[in-house]
């Protein structure tokens, strides 16, 4: 009796052709797939420990089933092995180690052998459609891409994509935006990540670069390259800025995306729920752009620090609420937009502050250098801050300050030399006294005055330092922002646990130096490694020794 596979070779093909086109997936993985379920179905009629193999002819609809066997002279397993004498009946030729085919006939697939079969057959359609979802999306991060609403989960829209679905979660979402199942939506790509129930795609309405891609889509002159958004800060759904060059000077990038009467920008604005968007133009100088990030206040001066990576920007007394914004909104987006911190203060803050660093200073300086008033304010006012600017600076700087001569400035330089020793001298001994080893003085990069902050902190060898990860010890503490009282004093929010910095992180150490301080702590930990191993070596081969010997 004819096997109903071989019987029914065009409905085989027809049905691999239906599949392919539907799943729009390639015809030979269902193929190949029909190969896998018939292969299973035979082992389940022929044993399972059979090495069976099936193969469906792609144009004919032809099947061929046949077990795989190896020629050995005297045969252990007899579903995988043959003797020379019956591989030569099989296969003229045949030799000891050769694998042959050994032919078997179509196999009638009974109810549950097909419904094995089947599947069989639809989880790896299902996964080979999974895969080609994952390759059409993978690399399509950063796109804007048009979706139906298929439901709303917990919060989370899921988007019909058409081949696939997205989902918005719902922190990448525009707050107050309503979700209706059946509406287009409009949405980033951010991601695309392979997962068992098929690719992941994460979608946003939420993200900067959502915005930048509208831009494009309504500014030719951003998409052609002539403009270009540098930099973009969002508060979804509330407000949102822009800093945008151009690199043809006869075209004023402001005016090009705002377009005629507001067009084109109003267009961004409807899509994004009313954000309202400042579009400023962006500067390599960083003082002037961050004048311009914090329009439409009016700023008197900006005072940059560049280590610390603030900056304090000094505004009149009637510009102080305009430049924070309604709950600090302004300056927010503004220190997103330039990438630093910013510290917004009156004329009247910024005055107070300079007086009290001047007095500050003025009496450091009196006091270290044993100098009197009218000296230490000179050297204040001559932009010196610290006693090691004094120490190290060019004599010939230092006396060429009005007043001053080279005697005089030699002799400054050598109380200042003083002054740091008798720090260091100062510092040493509170470390020791805290109970801080000698090791840690060796580490490269380490003050005295660190070692003191490390031992207030319970770091006291070199395995406590070593235990540490480099973010644990130099990373900056992120100051709290400043937040206006009703009756005007600014005061600072509570530091959060997450805020805290590292333990040295007041001293501005670089990754690389905070690197290399960690490794010199864990370098003790490696050569004994070294040592141990020479002695675990001898261990062995003395036990070794006594055991041949008995």
């Amino acid at each position: 009796m004819a096997s109903p596979i071989s019987a029914n070779k065009a409905e085989l093909l027809a049905i691999a052709n239906a599949v392919a086109s539907e799943k729009m997936i390639d015809k030979a993985i269902v193929i190949e797939a029909m190969e896998e379920a018939i292969q299973k179905a035979a082992r389940a009629r022929y044993g399972a420990e059979n090495d069976i193999r099936a193969k469906l002819d792609p144009q004919t609809g032809d099947l061929r089933l046949w077990r795989v066997v190896e020629v050995v002279e005297e045969v252990e397993d007899y579903f995988k092995q043959v003797d020379l004498k019956q591989a030569q009946k099989l296969q003229e030729g045949a030799a000891i180690g050769d694998f042959i085919v050994d032919p078997l006939p179509p196999v009638d697939l009974g109810r549950i052998d097909a419904q094995s079969a089947k599947q069989v057959i639809f989880q790896k359609v299902r996964d080979a459609e999974r895969e080609r979802q994952f390759e059409e999306f993978k690399d399509r991060a950063g796109e804007v891409i048009t979706g139906v609403i298929k439901s709303v989960e917990f919060g989370h829209v899921i988007v019909n994509l058409g081949r696939a679905e997205g989902v918005i979660r719902r922190d990448q979402q525009i707050p107050r935006e309503a979700a209706r199942v059946g509406e287009r939506v409009r949405a980033l790509i951010m991601k695309v990540e392979r997962n068992n129930r098929g690719p992941q795609i994460f979608l946003s309405r939420a993200h900067p670069d959502f915005m930048k891609k509208l831009f494009a889509q309504e500014v030719p002159e951003i998409y052609d390259g002539i403009i270009e958004i540098k930099t973009a800060a969002r508060d979804p759904g509330s407000r949102a800025k822009i800093g945008v060059i151009s690199h043809d000077s006869s075209i004023d990038p402001v005016g090009a995306c705002v377009g005629m009467k507001g067009s084109r920008v109003q267009a961004v604005v409807q899509e994004l729920q009313g954000e309202k968007i400042d579009i400023i133009p962006w500067s390599e100088d960083t003082a002037t752009f961050v004048v311009n990030a914090l329009q439409p206040a009016t700023v008197s001066r900006v005072v940059l620090d560049e280590d610390e990576g603030r900056i304090e920007v000094v505004v009149p007394d009637d510009q102080l609420s305009l430049a924070i914004g309604r709950r600090g909104q302004n300056v927010r987006l503004a220190s997103q937009l330039t990438g630093h911190q910013i510290d917004i203060m009156t004329e009247e803050e910024a005055s107070e502050k300079r007086s009290k660093e001047f007095a500050e200073r003025s009496k450091m300086f009196e006091e270290e250098l044993d100098v009197d008033e009218t000296l230490s304010q000179l050297l204040v006012a001559e932009g010196f801050a610290e006693l090691e600017e004094v120490a190290y600076v060019e004599l010939a700087e230092l006396a060429s300050i009005e007043g001053f001569d080279e005697e005089l400035a030699e002799e400054l330089q050598n109380r200042a030399k003083e002054a740091l020793e008798r720090q260091e001298e100062a510092y040493r001994t509170a470390r020791r006294e805290l109970g801080v080893e000698d090791d840690l003085a060796e580490i490269p990069h380490l003050t005295e005055e660190m070692l003191v902050v490390l031992g207030k902190a319970g770091i006291k060898d070199l395995d406590d330092l070593a235990d540490l990860a480099t973010d644990e010890l130099i990373a900056k503490k992120r100051e709290a922002p400043r937040r206006r009282n009703a009756d005007g004093p600014q005061l600072r929010r509570p530091q959060r646990e997450q805020d805290k910095g590292g333990v040295l992180g007041a001293f501005g150490l670089s990754e690389e130096q905070g690197n290399e301080i960690i490794m010199a702590a864990r370098a003790h930990w490696f050569e004994d490694e070294e040592e141990a191993a020479p002695a675990a070596d001898a261990q062995a081969e003395e036990a070794a020794d006594a055991e041949s010997s008995q």
